[in-house]
């Protein structure tokens, strides 16, 4: 379900007056009012993202339950060594399905071409599941996080599922923390009128940014980069400078459309665009871009490696790794690849 899609301009607001006048409104005497408002929260978010295909919940509903039981393992291990054990353990099995489903297939391509043999019977042929990179990073930093201690573990695993599969950011993120998005899932949410027509105008620029800017620099670029042997230079810079508008219009677009539905339900997500095209220089551009994947790599893979305390060649091999595991997340393609690398 797509948020520029007419089922989902149906979806929303009927999930919204539901949540606020039935499970708010009506239930506002009930002890576990909070329990059933989340337990709405998780319904909605799983009939929002089966709804590409109801076979994608399975995946989603394994990396909630095995993340759920690492942060109460990590809890209870009796010592330091096995509560490390649990967060790898976790952290393993969850990028190995992200592995299997995102990558296998282009690995073991490039296997058989290396040694010459045919590809056919290697490959899996799997369907690849909308949105699991970020759900599987989503996941990956809570256990981390309940490792580091920067979070107490929830026994509440209606909460944990309702923090791991909020619909308005399921799919193309912000790639939220635990940290800040769990805590708003065990207390209660009211309904506040200027932040929900906040969140309205934010979902309608974000709407403006795909559908009006993106999407009608989408039907120019597209063409030009179809048949880009027969055109001329003038026109491919063009087709060019309109890709950075059409890019940042789809992609920022549907974070903004995203925050702005979080709002709607009383949840306030992380910024992740912050007019990354007035950057000073590229450095800056990365702190204003895609906020929350490239925060992500700095605390759970720049830092743990040293960051940039271990002295010029160790900064570089971080970084080296951590923008080749940027270009690897983005797509498995030997084009990410070299992205990540031209970035490094």
């Amino acid at each position: 379900m797509l948020f520029n899609s007419f089922e989902f301009a149906i979806f929303l607001p009927i999930v919204f007056l539901l949540y606020w006048f039935v499970f708010d409104y009506a239930l506002s005497k009930c002890k576990r009012q909070l329990l059933w408002q989340n337990l709405f929260v998780v319904v909605a978010s799983y009939i929002f993202y089966g709804w590409w295909d109801w076979r994608f919940l399975i995946l989603i509903a394994i990396t909630t339950l095995l993340s759920f039981l690492s942060g109460i393992g990590i809890e209870y291990a009796p010592t330091q060594r096995g509560k490390k054990a649990v967060m790898i353990a976790n952290i393993i099995i969850n990028l190995g399905i992200l592995g299997v489903y995102k990558y296998y297939d282009f690995f073991a391509t490039q296997f058989a071409r290396l040694f010459g043999i045919e590809s056919d019977f290697l490959l899996l042929h799997l369907i690849l599941p909308v949105g699991i990179s970020f759900y599987t990073f989503q996941a990956l930093s809570y256990s981390i996080d309940v490792y580091r201690k920067q979070i107490q573990p929830t026994h509440d695993i209606v909460a944990f599922t309702a923090f791991l599969s909020f619909f308005p950011q399921l799919v193309a993120g912000p790639i939220e923390r635990a940290t800040n998005l769990l805590p708003q899932f065990q207390k209660k949410r009211t309904f506040d009128y200027a932040t929900a027509v906040d969140g309205m105008r934010q979902i309608l620029w974000g709407l403006f940014k795909k559908i009006v800017v993106a999407d009608n620099c989408a039907t120019y670029v597209d063409t030009v980069f179809a048949d880009i042997s027969s055109q001329s230079g003038s026109t491919l810079l063009l087709a060019a400078v309109l890709f950075t508008f059409q890019i940042y219009g789809d992609f920022s677009g549907y974070s903004d459309i995203a925050i702005g539905t979080a709002k709607l339900f009383g949840i306030k997500l992380m910024r992740n665009f912050n007019v990354p095209y007035f950057s000073r220089d590229i450095a800056e551009f990365w702190r204003r871009w895609h906020i929350s994947l490239t925060s992500w790599f700095k605390d759970y893979v720049y830092i743990p490696l040293g960051g940039s305390r271990m002295g010029a060649k160790k900064t570089l091999r971080n970084l080296f790794l951590v923008w080749l595991l940027t270009g690897i997340w983005h797509g498995a393609n030997w084009t990410f690849i070299a992205w990540g690398l031209y970035f490094f």
